[in-house]
């Protein structure tokens, strides 16, 4: 697709692109004051705006208003770029347009419970999904449909088995088979399209959150003649560099074309009577209201960087990292990964890497590691609870008892772990920053007076108070 509109390049390869990612080497306080370059290993949460797409999105406020049926040229120069977007998003994930619809969205949650609202399901119809669900590729469906949860193995990794033991059990009840591309916790990238083909040998579609999977690999939803080909696919912006605010759900165009839109508004109809309306078509009837123009613009930019720099060199420089990180973290005393440890097993997986330490609270360790070395990551469950536990191997006993102290406000014990995970921006170097701090935390070597905030299960800094607005101010 040779578009003027859509003819800049940047220039930027894999080895560059670290230069590229604004706010890359802010310096933040530790709790000695000092002010150090900040090491972000919380990508799989959300990514920092490459320059790129921030230049781009300056450039284009000059020109924004509001799209469609506007007469005045920014008008249609701002639909011209809105409706050329669904072409960038369709050939990044190689789509071919005719029979599916790219609806834009705000994030992967809303696309997936959108799709949730328009299958028209019943109590008595079936979802599959899998024990690695994150929470929004879960709950969506319970409250449309009966959900069966496919089993993971040890290591969290989906049981093929399992899932044709099901598709035979429940037979035409299934509609769907909803599945993540790639987990949030332990990083296992599962094969979409082998899942997809078995699925469609049973007459089932497949929706894929490929939230933690679009920005790390290259994704093929293959033409749908194709028997591994995907139903339904879902991302976000704000995890491939552009968090503006908008996401994609892309689907079969005659899932969209009946029934009504989930929410109702603008730009969703064609005729409109104080007794009457008919639906716009898709994708339009699906997106209610004035859209986010300029996060889609800011997304689809990102997109064309990332199609620039090479899916292919993407993976292969966050497989060097990840393969680097497991063998060092070998050195630390105590330290349990949750999921494949292998150095050797970095293919199938994504650089998020999920673990605790011996008995320390991941609470206790995700702060040293902010407060010690300026360094972010996230703990806790990920919003994928179940997965979690089994991960850790919690007792349904236990689990009980937890729950019963977060009812009573008490968050202390929730269980959890630490999780880094790298974009395309990170190097060895904050890779060994990381170790560094883990073998004195691991030792009991840290140097900060924290305390526990039972309210909020979070460990702070001892009569400490951070002066936010000295580093910024709305």
């Amino acid at each position: 697709m040779d578009h003027p509109l859509l003819s800049s390049r940047t220039g930027i390869t894999i080895e560059t692109v670290r230069e590229q990612v604004v706010g890359v080497n802010t310096r933040v306080p530790l709790f000695d004051g000092r002010l150090v370059p900040y090491i972000n290993f919380d990508n799989a949460a959300s990514t920092p705006v490459l320059k790129p797409v921030l230049d781009k999105m300056n450039q284009f406020m000059a020109w924004y208003s509001s799209i469609h049926r506007g007469t005045g040229f920014k008008s249609q120069l701002s639909s011209e770029l809105y409706d050329l977007a669904r072409e960038v998003v369709a050939r990044f994930v190689g789509l071919e347009l005719q029979g599916h619809t790219i609806i834009f969205v705000k994030n992967t949650t809303e696309a997936i419970n959108k799709l949730a609202n328009r299958l028209n399901l019943t109590p008595d119809d079936v979802v599959l999904v899998t024990k690695m669900e994150h929470h929004s590729n879960d709950l969506p469906w319970r409250k449309r449909a009966r959900v069966v949860h496919i089993d993971v193995d040890e290591q969290g990794r989906l049981r093929e088995a399992d899932l044709v033991q099901q598709l035979e059990r429940y037979g035409k009840a299934t509609k769907l088979f909803a599945v993540t591309g790639a987990s949030n916790v332990t990083g296992w990238v599962n094969d979409i399209h082998r899942l997809a083909t078995i699925c469609h040998q049973y007459g089932v579609k497949i929706l894929v959150d490929a939230a933690q999977l679009a920005p790390h690999r290259k994704i093929d939803m293959k033409p749908q003649s194709d028997p591994a080909h995907i139903d339904f696919l879902a991302f976000s912006a704000h995890k491939i560099y552009a968090p503006f605010g908008a996401g994609v759900l892309i689907g079969d165009q005659d899932v969209f074309e009946s029934g009504e839109p989930d929410m109702v508004g603008g730009g969703t109809v064609d005729i409109v009577s104080y007794d009457h309306v008919e639906w716009t078509a898709p994708p339009e009837k699906d997106e209610a209201g004035t859209p986010n123009t300029v996060g889609v613009l800011a997304m689809v930019k990102a997109l064309m960087v990332l199609e620039e720099i090479g899916m292919d060199q993407v993976a292969a420089h966050e497989a060097r990292l990840t393969r680097y990180a497991l063998q060092r973290l070998r050195e630390i005393p105590d330290i349990r990964i949750l999921g494949s440890d292998d150095p050797e097993d970095v293919e199938n997986r994504l650089g998020v890497i999920t673990f605790n330490i011996g008995q320390l609270h991941h609470a206790l360790v995700a702060a040293i590691l902010n407060h010690e070395a300026a360094i972010a990551v996230r703990n806790g469950c990920f919003c994928a609870h179940p997965y979690i536990k089994l991960m850790l191997g919690i007792s349904d006993e236990e689990a009980a008892r937890l729950e019963e102290d977060i009812r009573r406000g008490d968050r202390s014990r929730i269980p959890g772990a630490v999780r880094v995970s790298f974009g395309i921006y990170n190097t060895e170097s904050e890779i060994d920053v990381l170790v560094d701090i883990l073998n004195k935390i691991a030792r009991k070597q840290w140097q900060g007076d924290y305390e526990l905030d039972r309210q909020r299960g979070a460990y702070f800094l001892k009569h400490a108070t951070i002066d936010y607005h000295r580093f910024f101010q709305l």
